[in-house]
């Protein structure tokens, strides 16, 4: 019998526009199939919760645009999980507004803020781990987050330090650091008290709304002035007169940052943020020439290391080429180093610019 106080927000209102052409911002990467595997990410992402967290506990949370999406690949979730934002805000104000409905319905919840578009592997290890941070927000005043350990200096992610003099499995969280340099990565590392910061959140209902009363009065009394619709007919009307007016901010910024109840569980599963082009590369089984194939049929000569996406069963010749992603949809055809896949959302911008908004 599952907990019946324990909740999820899963969030998928982003756009993903490094994973460009298959990601649009009208068909963002969350709802794609993108390992091949049969399941969306943001389907993999329920189940995994679901494993732990009542299924009617698992709460959407997304952009108004988004709606009929989810509601086709969850088919199961009612229209009281879906929490839609009428206007694109940061992590913040959703996540506020989103905690105070669940207060409201259940005081006693304790809440895991996931992204809806990683890929985690090892399932039961992230189980063990989120009842391990649920059983320790329940006890203490406190906002969690699961920090990955670092396999690489990599500068694309922002880090926590946490308290190296700890001998308890949760640590106290020092500092939130920055997208480091390489240099600096590497020197994180060699440290060795410093976590990936995966952006998974973990608290009891009453310590994160505490949270974003102190450090956010402003956006608390904004969002506080709709409780009494929250959950009825009226809030629909609330949010879309109100939910613009909140600052643009993420919950980082917003309370993590300031707060010094902060602490991290070193993550016992794998991860992947599936970022680019390139992280989903590092994560799909590759052919004898190390080329990572989603759907396509290909004939290769003097061909490695490329990342080859197509729709079903496209055959692909490629010769030559080495370390290249290369991904066919529908109007658009792109290929581009490797090496250069942080400059997609340039691309991106250039080709609407050209061509028209309607490709992005």
């Amino acid at each position: 019998m599952k907990n019946k106080n324990y909740y999820a927000i899963l969030m998928a209102g982003g756009v993903g526009s490094r994973f460009w052409p298959v990601s649009t911002q009208d068909f963002p990467k969350q709802f794609h199939d993108m390992l091949g595997t049969g399941d969306t990410l943001i389907q993999r992402t329920f189940d995994r919760l679901e494993q732990l967290i009542p299924k009617e506990n698992i709460f959407i949370l997304t952009n108004a645009i988004y709606a009929d999406l989810v509601f086709q690949q969850l088919p199961e979730v009612t229209k009281r999980q879906v929490v839609l934002e009428p206007a694109m805000r940061n992590t913040a104000p959703c996540i506020l507004y989103a905690s105070l409905k669940i207060q409201k319905e259940n005081p006693d919840a304790v809440i895991i803020v996931a992204p809806s578009d990683h890929w985690i592997e090892d399932e039961e290890n992230f189980t063990q781990n989120v009842q391990q941070a649920f059983s320790f927000c329940e006890s203490h005043e406190v906002l969690m987050t699961l920090g990955i350990q670092p396999t690489f200096p990599n500068t694309g992610f922002g880090y926590i330090e946490y308290d190296a003099s700890s001998k308890e499995a949760i640590k106290p969280v020092q500092q939130f650091r920055e997208k480091p340099s390489y240099e600096l990565a590497k020197s994180f590392i060699r440290q060795g008290n410093f976590l990936w910061n995966a952006g998974i959140f973990l608290w009891h209902v009453k310590s994160v709304i505490k949270a974003f009363q102190s450090h956010q009065p402003e956006l608390f009394e904004l969002f506080e002035s709709g409780i009494p619709f929250y959950n009825t007919d009226a809030e629909a009307d609330f949010i879309a007169e109100n939910y613009g007016k909140s600052e643009n901010i993420s919950v980082d910024y917003a309370i993590m940052e300031a707060s010094k109840n902060v602490y991290v569980l070193p993550a016992q599963f794998d991860w992947n943020d599936l970022g680019t082009w390139g992280s989903l590369y590092d994560k799909l089984d590759k052919d004898h020439n190390q080329n990572a194939v989603v759907n396509a049929r290909i004939l290769s000569t003097d061909a490695s290391g490329n990342m080859i996406r197509t729709k079903a069963d496209k055959i692909i010749i490629v010769d030559g080429l080495k370390d290249y992603i290369i991904v066919d949809k529908d109007e658009v055809l792109l290929i581009v180093p490797k090496s250069k896949e942080q400059d997609i959302k340039k691309v991106l911008q250039d080709v609407k610019d050209k061509f028209g908004g309607h490709l992005g």
